[in-house]
């Protein structure tokens, strides 16, 4: 599938899996959606799956979006405490698009949270409470890590058996459905022999022919080897290596303090998931890295070089790169922006010191060449991530390797043949529509979304469509707060936030004798939040067949 044709899908509303090889354009289509919601009123949550991901694409991390932070399952106490907080509330219920980067470093159980966490706020059972979802990622690059050794079962229970470890085996991902769109164009390698290789390792049939051009590159030196940025696997070994190579070269040494405004939580987020360090120290000679996109294109994340001096009346590094380019490395921002208003942000000269880099930080970089030590490779994908940051085989450098290193997930090569079925299945159907068809369903969606149509589109469509939009919208409405009402005829208080003298009034009461069944009714509120504030202050215990039933009615 194309670029243009993904991009054609997303317009459509449909809930999407966004997938390719490394230098598909995932992130190229991804930005174009964002861009087209954006010049029509829409501003899209953008979230990652880690501090890193989320910092390239100026976004939150889905944990902290969703405010489930570090747990790994949601009581029901959680879900209610999530709910009623109202910057969370307040961010969910206002978006229409959620997307999801770097989606293959998330464990199904966060999904199946964030997606709980959504239908509770927006009281919709739909997934994702009806925003439309788009994930984005590669399954055969780094997995997520494990830590729980049950598996959720689809009543939110726990049971023994082996727990799934990609988002795509969540019960959220299968209600979700999304269309898989596969990228099949390739941007960053035009090396026949280089493709063939990283194509081996991505089906699983890496054989002689591709350890032969592996031991070639074994074999392979270069008088530049020590100006090239080296991947490691643990970054004991990249610390080493810059820490070495900074103290070798005589000189001043000039300090970059990173500026930082905003919420503290989100600051401190952001500066986690910033290549550059908080404290970035330099010296003429230093081998540097640039660590984000240049607006004018006059870099990019991964572009190397090295300083060759200090401007004299800024005092910014002036970096000559690979090409021979002389840029001034000026202080730039990254920032999380949510609904048009920014959270935090943080400033700091683009650079790292780039004698090593660990694989993990590497992702999502774009590499000319690169020294590789993939002796030390432990996770499945490892070795298939390094490789494919660098554009031409002639770019590896290897001084090491173990076969882990050419290996990717067994259990991801079967789902692959499955996303590329429905993918193509998907260019099928959607190649079928007429472009006035598609345009109606563009249109739909903007206004469903609460967007504006271009102008020639709105004075053609603007009554009809926004009559299905208010219908809609009507509808929606009406269906909660006719559901909210019944419910508060029972309990007048249900989804109303608890006051300290609230739970005073409970504990006192309950510790005086009345029941789970008499509370709910003293408090108007449902019995499953008088059992969760009940639960929160060890008064009782939690009760799985309790949480059985309350999972299976949210």
């Amino acid at each position: 599938m194309t670029q243009d044709q993904a991009l054609a899908i997303l317009k459509t509303g449909a809930n999407v899996f966004l997938t390719g090889e490394p230098g598909s354009g995932k992130t190229h289509t991804v930005n174009a959606y964002v861009s087209y919601l954006r010049e029509h009123g829409i501003d899209p949550s953008i979230t990652a799956s880690t501090g890193i991901a989320a910092t390239h694409i100026g976004g939150l991390t889905i944990h902290s979006w969703s405010g489930i932070g570090v747990k790994r399952f949601l009581s029901a106490y959680d879900l209610e405490n999530i709910a009623t907080r109202e910057y969370v509330a307040k961010r969910i219920r206002r978006t229409k698009i959620l997307i999801i980067d770097e989606v293959s470093m998330l464990g199904p159980e966060t999904l199946d949270m964030v997606d709980a966490v959504c239908r509770e706020v927006r009281g919709n059972a739909e997934p994702f409470g009806g925003m439309q979802v788009v994930f984005v990622g590669d399954f055969f690059q780094l997995p997520p890590v494990s830590s729980s050794r049950m598996a959720p079962t689809d009543d939110g229970l726990f049971s023994d058996e082996k727990p799934p470890r990609f988002a795509y085996e969540s019960q959220a991902w299968k209600r979700a459905t999304p269309v898989v769109c596969y990228l099949s164009e390739q941007y960053r390698q035009d090396d026949e022999r280089f493709l063939a290789l990283l194509s081996a390792i991505r089906r699983n049939t890496f054989g002689p022919e591709h350890r032969a051009h592996i031991e070639e590159r074994m074999r392979a030196r270069d008088a530049r080897e020590d100006d090239m940025p080296k991947l490691f696997a643990h970054n004991a070994d990249v610390d080493r290596v810059n820490d070495t190579m900074l103290g070798r070269i005589a000189g001043d040494t000039h300090v970059f303090s990173m500026k930082e405004r905003g919420k503290g939580a989100v600051v401190e987020a952001l500066k986690k998931g910033c290549l550059s360090p908080a404290e970035l120290k330099l010296k003429q000679g230093a081998k540097v890295m640039f660590t984000k996109n240049d607006q004018n294109g006059a870099y990019v994340n991964g572009t190397t070089g090295e300083v060759i001096g200090f401007d004299a009346f800024s005092e910014y590094p002036m970096v000559r790169t690979k090409d021979g380019t002389t840029i001034t490395a000026e202080p730039v921002e990254w920032s999380v922006v949510e609904d048009g208003r920014m959270l935090a942000s943080v400033e700091q000269v683009p650079l790292r010191l780039a004698w090593a880099i660990t694989v993990h930080k590497s992702q999502g970089m774009s590499m000319d060449e690169a020294v590789m030590d993939l002796s030390q490779i432990f996770e499945y994908g490892q070795g298939y991530v390094a490789l494919s940051r660098v554009r031409r085989l002639s770019g590896v450098f290897l001084l090491g390797y173990n076969e882990r290193a050419f290996q990717v997930h067994p259990d991801v090569l079967a789902d692959d043949e499955r996303f590329r079925t429905i993918s193509a299945d998907a260019e099928a159907g959607f190649s079928a529509l007429s472009q006035e068809e598609l345009k109606e369903m563009y249109d739909n969606f903007i206004l469903a979304s609460g967007g504006v149509l271009a102008k020639k589109s709105l004075n053609r469509d603007k009554s009809r469509l926004a009559k299905k939009k208010k219908e809609k919208d009507g509808d929606e409405k009406s269906d909660w707060n006719e559901r909210l009402a019944k419910l508060r005829e029972t309990f007048p208080n249900a989804y109303r936030p608890w006051k300290p003298e609230d739970d005073i009034n409970l504990i006192n009461l309950f510790k005086e004798g009345k029941t789970l069944e008499e509370l709910p009714h003293l408090f108007g509120r449902q019995p499953g939040s008088i059992r969760a504030r009940l639960e929160m202050h060890g008064l009782i215990e939690p009760d799985p067949q309790y949480q059985k039933k309350e999972t299976k009615e949210l």
